[in-house]
């Protein structure tokens, strides 16, 4: 008994959240942390529409990440209900991760970043592609005075800071972040059962996977007016059968997607048919529907019906 009570006692946990402007990498860095593609991670801005939990466990220590949209002032409800997600990953962690990078302004989204400075918690500021920044240094400096310029900077808006240079990319520094982060988590038992891997049911991963095939493989503002549920998810020993609905705001946008004698959405199907076998380690039968939804993006009925609500 008393050497169970010291294990509990010795065990760390805890919540730690990320969040930073759109693009800096959020995603790509809780994919590296967590060891799953769990978030999606494209060159496109605003990929990221829900906050989504990935837990790291190990025999002493249970690290729940929570990748969060890019910080952005909204234009409609869902915009809205996005950045409600990343305030209120302000809320409720143990530690912060304050992503940026080598190439943005500090000074972007200041009154969020003010919101920060605040915070009693730990912050970890990780300035991200460092892989970029000998690129950036043809002003005659080299890259760590490029650096130090960069980090001094960031230092007089977030001065209660660590500050950390990564590239998520190339993997450089997440160790070390990772061994930060054991060091500043609080004792305490484990809060998912240790194989667990997030806090997401599979037909979420379903509509993300199919999402980020669109993101990819289409044009302009087509992705963003996209939304995608799965209706159906049936599972046997050997495979699983998907039915999803990707919806539209405008007639148009459907015609976008489908193609020309469908040969856009069976690109979409074949692509997201491999990448959610490989996900799910079985054989997928998946089929997909394209309907429209006018206006769902400012619809608030419409948002609470696929999750984009953060109370």
């Amino acid at each position: 008994m008393d050497a169970f009570f010291s294990f509990l006692i010795m065990h760390k946990a805890g919540f730690v959240n990320i969040v930073g402007n759109p693009n800096v990498g959020k995603s790509t860095l809780m994919n590296q942390l967590v060891g799953e593609r769990l978030s999606i991670a494209t060159f496109k801005a605003q990929t990221t529409r829900h906050r989504i939990m990935g837990i790291v466990n190990t025999e002493d220590m249970q690290i729940v990440f929570s990748d969060t949209p890019g910080v952005l002032k909204p234009n409609y409800k869902l915009q809205e209900s996005m950045l409600a997600f990343s305030e209120s990953a302000l809320t409720d962690a143990d530690v912060l991760l304050y992503v940026t990078d080598v190439i943005e302004d500090p000074e972007k989204n200041k009154d969020f970043l003010d919101k920060v400075a605040k915070m009693s918690i730990p912050v970890i500021l990780l300035i991200n592609k460092m892989d970029a920044l000998a690129e950036l240094a043809k002003d005659g400096k080299n890259p760590t005075e490029k650096l130090g310029e960069i980090v001094e900077r960031w230092h007089g808006l977030l001065p209660k800071a660590e500050i950390l240079p990564i590239s998520a990319k190339n993997k450089f520094g997440v160790d070390m972040l990772l061994k930060r982060i054991h060091e500043l988590l609080p004792e305490s038992p484990a809060f998912f059962d240790k194989d667990q891997l997030t806090d997401k049911p599979a037909r979420f991963f379903v509509s993300e996977i199919i999402r980020e095939k669109i993101l990819l493989y289409y044009d302009k503002e087509i992705p963003y007016s996209v939304e995608v549920r799965c209706e159906a998810f049936k599972e046997t020993a050997k495979q699983i059968h998907i039915s999803a609905v990707i919806y539209v705001e405008r007639d148009s946008q459907k015609g976008i997607i489908i193609g020309h004698q469908g040969v856009a959405i069976k690109k979409v199907n074949t692509e997201a048919r491999k990448a959610l076998e490989k996900f799910f380690d079985k054989h997928v039968f998946l089929e997909t529907f394209v309907k429209v939804d006018k206006d769902w993006r400012s619809n608030q009925k419409e948002l609470d019906s696929f999750g984009y609500n953060p109370e």
